[in-house]
């Protein structure tokens, strides 16, 4: 029986890690996802040995997010201007 008392405390100790990295309101999923941006930007997984290829992916996505940005602005402006 210990052995299926370790697996039963295990399996509560798996369940219950899920359910706190999942959990939509908590604090851990606000610092995931804003420290998931801050790598997507930073370029964390690029190839670091080749420099021109980190900078080329930063400043990439660096443009991306502005003209998403820009874009999203304008569309607003647009549709409260009414056409």
């Amino acid at each position: 029986m210990p052995e299926g008392q370790d697996s039963d405390r295990e399996s509560r100790r798996i369940l219950q890690r899920v359910a706190q990295e999942t959990d939509p309101a908590g604090n851990s999923f606000v610092t995931r996802t804003t420290k998931g941006m801050r790598d997507h930007v930073s370029a964390a997984d690029a190839d670091r040995s080749d420099p021109i290829e980190v900078w080329g992916t930063r400043v990439g996505r660096i443009l991306g997010l502005l003209l998403a940005l820009g874009l999203m602005v304008w569309l607003v402006l647009f549709l409260t201007r009414g056409s």
